[in-house]
């Protein structure tokens, strides 16, 4: 189910809709088991935060660029665009360091992301704590 899931999640919602709708027709228990799976698995939004849907959605469309980056390398070697001269060497030089600086950019920005993550990750946590340590206490003695 997961490769099937995995399709109908590049059409988006329309795709699951028509899915449910269509196995509700052929047959309705069929139908129900679909849409327990369709809430379930939060590809509606229910019951997931949408900040992990984001972050697989998002891991997705990076493995899928990965992908293609390997294959066009396959076709026409690493790098094939950026290495190839456009015969004007102040503007290649410039492109390259505009690049340097947009990788440099997106692996700080990568970097800044995860450290906010964790952040709040350890703010939830404590968070947590603060509430279960409150709960254990005793109450005080007058």
């Amino acid at each position: 189910m997961t490769a099937f899931a995995a399709r109908l999640d590049d059409f988006g919602k329309p795709a699951w809709i028509a899915l449910i709708v269509a196995s509700f027709i052929v047959f309705w228990p069929l139908g129900i088991l679909v849409l327990g799976y369709v809430i379930g698995s939060g590809r509606m939004s229910c019951g997931v935060d949408g900040r992990q849907r984001w972050q697989r959605h998002m891991g997705r469309m990076q493995r899928r660029m990965d992908r293609m980056q390997q294959a066009a390398d396959r076709w026409w070697g690493p790098r094939a665009a950026a290495s190839s001269s456009s015969g004007n060497r102040a503007f290649d030089e410039y492109r390259d360091e505009t690049l340097r600086r947009l990788e440099d950019e997106q692996r700080e920005f990568l970097e800044f992301l995860e450290r906010l993550r964790h952040a709040k990750d350890k703010a939830e946590f404590d968070q947590f704590m603060a509430d279960r340590g409150r709960r254990f206490d005793p109450p005080p003695q007058a």
